[in-house]
Order: structure tokens, then sequence, then C-alpha cells
């Protein structure tokens, strides 16, 4: 493994991000989906694809959906980063708000996506679901924004592994976390706030 950092880079599945796709979208197309949206990245649109193929559901595509530019850091592996942007590397791993080669804040990527899910998930009926096809850094920092959480907690979510998702419901009090990095189906979970 690489450990290149992609970042907005448009780049298509391998044959075995292909099979993931196909998995995940099997068990999510049993939840019943009323909508998909996308970014319109090849990784991203290719997964969302395989799902519409089952729903027959159209897929909505949209460039606020992508994952954070990286600027020069974006095509670097790990151990390039470090030793060509050490100190930006380290505030970022500390959590300070950090322009990684240049390029986006997590805030702003927040900033342009969770909107866009607001949106559509404001268009589904009662109880219906609506499937975001994304990237790790654009779903955790969206997450973290509709969870209200302060921006330096949002790397407290963790990473997603790739065609994994998580679930979000309405509560009483707002958005909340239903599961994360999931590769199987969500189970109802009871609470005091139900």
């Amino acid at each position: 493994m690489e450990r290149r950092f992609q970042g907005s880079t448009d780049i298509g599945l391998t044959s075995t991000g292909v099979a993931q796709a196909q998995r995940s979208a099997r068990l999510l197309a049993s939840l019943k989906p009323d909508a998909i949206i996308s970014s319109d990245l090849q990784r991203a649109a290719a997964t969302a694809a395989e799902l519409a193929a089952i729903t027959r559901l159209d897929v909505s595509y949209d460039a606020t959906l992508r994952e954070t530019f990286a600027g020069a850091w974006q095509g670097l592996t790990h151990d390039e980063i470090v030793a060509g942007f050490g100190e930006q590397y380290a505030a970022w791993k500390r959590g300070e708000p950090v322009r990684r080669g240049g390029g986006e804040l997590e805030t702003e990527v927040a900033d342009r996506a969770a909107p866009v899910v607001l949106h559509h998930a404001e268009k589904l009926p009662d109880d219906g679901t609506l499937v975001v096809v994304s990237h790790g850094g654009t779903i955790r920092t969206t997450i973290g924004r509709l969870l209200g959480l302060e921006a330096h907690h949002w790397e407290g979510l963790g990473g997603l592994s790739n065609c994994c998702w998580s679930v979000l419901g309405e509560g009483a009090r707002g958005w909340r976390l239903l599961e994360h990095n999931a590769g199987t189906l969500p189970e109802p979970v009871l609470g005091d706030d139900d």
C-alpha cells in the first residue's frame, strides 16, 4: 500500500473498489433509499452508479460533495508529505486548522457539503432515506457539522473504510449519529430519547 494522499484528484475505482461498491450497493438497496446524491469524482460516481442500478433511482451529482482539495499534498505519499511539509503536517495532526498543501480548510469543506446534504434531506418523505456518496474527509466534516460538533472534535469521529457508511437520523434534539464506519446493515437502537 502506497499511502498516497488522493484529495480531490479524480481517479477511478480499481477492480477491488468495484467489488466493494457492488457489495455495499446490495446491502444499502435493502434500506429502500428514496434518493441518492454523489460527488462527481469518478470513484464516488461509479460507487453511486452501482446502487442506482439496483434501486433504479437517478443519482444527483454535485461537485460540492468532492473530497477536500489538498493542494500540493495531492498525489504525494505519506513519507513525501512529512518530508516536504513537516511542520504543516505536524500542525494538522495536532488538530490545528491547516490548509494542507495550500488547499481547503476542513471547515470550508463542511461549509460547502453540509448545506447540500440538508437540502436533499429536506426533500425526503417522512422517514425517507437519503444515500450520500462522497469521500472520507468530506463525510467526516459534514457529519461533524450536522451534529453541531466544534471543528476540532471532528477528527474524533474517525475515518471511513472504503465503501463503508455512516447512518444519521433526526432525533428530538437534531441530528444524531446512529452508526459510523459500518459495513453491515444498521440495527435499531433504543435510547432514552426515542
